[in-house]
């Protein structure tokens, strides 16, 4: 069934809705609720794109629901905000928490709760309204066969959930296909898997009685095609899944070599990935008994590059489409993908159909950070046990066997053990973030305001002077000339200034090696500091922000803008282009080659690349950034921008992101007091059925 644009003339005036005074006995028609909806998408609550999804629908079918209708619009909303389907439950009453209107949008007259007294009140009566027409508009998952409603209502009985179509076949698949994977056990050779495990992990000295949960993740690994492995910053993911790819090419059998593929959602955190894991391998390769015949090196090599999940599976331009899909699988035994938490739910379900049966998939990421900026967070449903563990006898008795390791009791289930806990592992030890901002890292993910506000220092962040060093800077209230001041390096810290004196310095005349060294270390200066933000528009945000500060370094003689491009001007990449070999997020700075003609640069871990400004179309300054670009980065000196009246687009997840891109120093930047409090309270949750569906499948033993 095609889906056309709604014409024009099924809108309706919306100035005026004098016949909320006089409605009939029968109560809201469908055409008057189409008009409220209409009346929202003016004020700015609902999406153009909501209000015609609706209004589609009433011209598919006459007879539609007002309760349909307004389920639809709500569910295009939400999706536009992560979520991949509707919770019928939450419509019971007015959705104030969910939509976080304004309080005039809630109660005025025309308002949230006002439409809500003419809609279904329970759970029942919202099924039968979004079913009274079910042959034209909302079909059950379950109907067969399938008549191609542009909504579906999944879920269980006293749980329903509405989709969107397409994201319920997304949903249906993944949540499946990561099930199968996880499902169906391997045969694992303890003895030998024991040995090499205990080569790859020596005992801390510090606690030398203590899990080592990377171990355990290894050993986990083996025993399925689905492998989870989630922590924070500096708990050693990567150098954990270095180990396993060892560990898999010492037990790998056959001829046939070990083919393995490294992605990631970007292509700073595939350079990241691939940096680590070559860099773990070739000092791990020491710890290899001579004579065993496993040659790391060989596997770096053959490895090659890590990937862009776009470039690995074959996008092609101006479609959804990939090159690689079920009938033209990757070419790969074992897949790893690193920043998960990115990956957003129709690309897990493209990855999944390209992927063979056979082959292993390996997830790594944070499940704390953001989600992805489509709709889905798979890895947060993953992950959703992570921190209790859930771990079955069966599961704590092969760890014993094969790693030698004893899962704590707390970390084991005496009730439900659902079969992907099995297959997950958090890292609980960091050791890189022990300091001040790992405890504020912490204590925001806790929820803990009080200590997260005590984790700064008062002193600095009372009378913040040049030289006042220190790992955690906040500037309470603030204002968009502050994030200027920290640009230019007003307090000692690492800042724009440091590169773009560096740029002065270009060598003349004096060879390609030296043009080059002199490249690097420009992108190397730059990539220690960075300017985070919440928004895109506006003076707080990504374009108002990137402005001022181009402004800022102008009138400071470091930069000499000359048209839209210029030396010194580092530039996002916004649209992939495979041909060029650059993708959504890359960062590169503009700069002339050795022969004076300007490029864009692009450092993927230790290579350069440049790409030809003319041949650049889709960019945007990168002076500051959001805090969802930034994923897969880390920088020595990160400033986080917490905007004035943020409250809709502030929540937990993008304070811990944020905080969690700084390796040595961080700076926050409060617009009004209370923003990092007001975020803090405010966890992001995404409503998704795959959770739901895995709990039905009982547990693995």
């Amino acid at each position: 069934m095609s889906f056309k644009k709604p014409s024009r003339t099924m809108s309706v005036p919306t100035t005026q809705m004098d016949w909320l005074n006089d409605l009939p006995a029968e109560g809201l028609s469908a055409a008057q609720t189409l008009q409220w909806l209409q009346l929202w998408t003016e004020q700015g609550l609902l999406r153009h794109i909501d209000s015609a999804l609706a209004a589609q629908l009433l011209r598919l079918n006459g007879q539609a629901s007002p309760g349909l209708l307004v389920a639809a619009a709500l569910l295009a909303q939400m999706e536009g905000r992560g979520y991949t389907c509707l919770p019928l439950a939450d419509l019971c009453a007015p959705p104030v928490a969910m939509l976080g209107w304004s309080a005039v949008a809630v109660d005025g007259p025309q308002g949230l709760r006002a439409l809500w007294a003419h809609l279904p009140a329970t759970l029942a009566d919202w099924q039968t309204a979004l079913q009274s027409n079910t042959s034209r508009a909302c079909s059950r998952l379950s109907d067969a066969p399938d008549q191609g409603q542009p909504l579906v209502l999944g879920g269980t009985a006293p749980a329903p959930l509405l989709y969107l179509r397409r994201y319920a076949g997304y949903e249906q698949r993944v949540g499946q296909g990561l099930l199968q994977r996880a499902r169906e056990p391997l045969a694992v050779p303890d003895s030998a898997a024991r040995q090499w495990l205990d080569r790859f992990f020596v005992p801390s000295t510090e606690a030398p009685t203590d899990t080592d949960w990377q171990k355990v993740a290894c050993a986990v690994a083996l025993r399925a095609r689905l492998s989870v492995i989630t922590g924070g910053p500096g708990t050693g993911k990567t150098y954990t899944a270095a180990r396993l790819l060892a560990l898999l090419l010492a037990l790998h059998e056959g001829d046939s070599p070990l083919r393995v593929a490294l992605a990631a959602p970007t292509g700073k955190a595939a350079a990241r990935l691939k940096q680590s894991i070559d860099n773990a391998l070739t000092s791990l390769q020491d710890q290899v008994p001579e004579g065993s015949g496993l040659d790391l090196n060989t596997l770096i090599a053959r490895m090659g590059p890590a990937r862009t999940l776009h470039s690995l599976l074959g996008a092609r331009p101006d479609t959804r489409q990939f090159r690689h899909h079920a009938a033209n699988p990757l070419d790969v035994d074992v897949l790893i993908v690193d920043e998960a938490s990115m990956v957003h739910l129709e690309m897990m379900d493209a990855l999944l159909q390209a992927l063979p049966s056979t082959s292993r998939l390996v997830l790594l990421g944070d499940k704390d950070q953001l989600a992805s900026v489509e709709a889905g967070a798979v890895l947060g449903d993953l992950c959703r046990n992570a921190a209790e563990g859930r771990y079955s006898a069966g599961t704590a008795q092969f760890v014993q066997a094969v790693a030698g390791q004893t899962l704590p009791a707390e970390y084991r289930s005496a009730g439900a053990t659902p079969v992907l806990s099995q297959q997950t592992v958090m890292l609980r030890h960091s050791r890189r973030f022990k300091g001040a901002i790992g405890q504020l890292a912490l204590a925001v993910n806790r929820g803990d305001a009080a200590a997260a506000r005590a984790a700064f220092d008062p002193a600095v962040s009372a009378v913040p002077t040049p030289g006042s060093v220190s790992a955690l800077l906040a500037l309470q209230p603030t204002s968009p000339q502050a994030v200027c001041d920290l640009a230019l390096g007003a307090h000692g810290q690492p800042s724009y200034a440091d590169y773009l004196r560096l740029m002065q310095r270009q060598p003349e005349g004096q060879g390609t090696d030296k043009h080059t060294a002199w490249v690097r270390s420009v992108l190397q200066a730059f990539e220690r500091f960075r300017i985070l933000c919440a928004v895109h528009q506006g003076d707080w945000g990504t374009q108002g922000l990137n402005a001022a500060v181009q402004k800022a370094l102008t009138d400071a003689d470091l930069l000499k803008v000359t048209g839209e491009w210029f030396a010194g001007r580092p530039v996002m990449v916004t649209r992939n282009d495979a041909q060029l070999g650059v993708f959504n997020g890359d960062v590169g700075v503009v700069l002339p080659n050795h022969e004076g003609k300007l490029k864009v640069w692009f450092l993927d871990g230790e290579a350069l690349r440049s790409v030809s400004v003319m041949r650049l179309a889709q960019v945007e300054t990168a002076f500051v950034m959001t805090v969802h670009k930034s994923q897969g980065s880390e920088f020595e000196h990160t400033a986080l921008v917490l905007p004035p009246g943020g409250a809709e687009v502030l929540s937990r997840e993008l304070a811990y992101t944020g905080i969690t891109r700084a390796r040595e120093q961080f700076t926050l930047l409060e617009a009004e007091a209370g923003l990092l409090e007001a975020a803090m309270a405010r966890p992001s949750v995404r409503a998704s059925g795959l959770a739901q569906g895995w709990s039905q499948d009982g547990s693995s033993d």
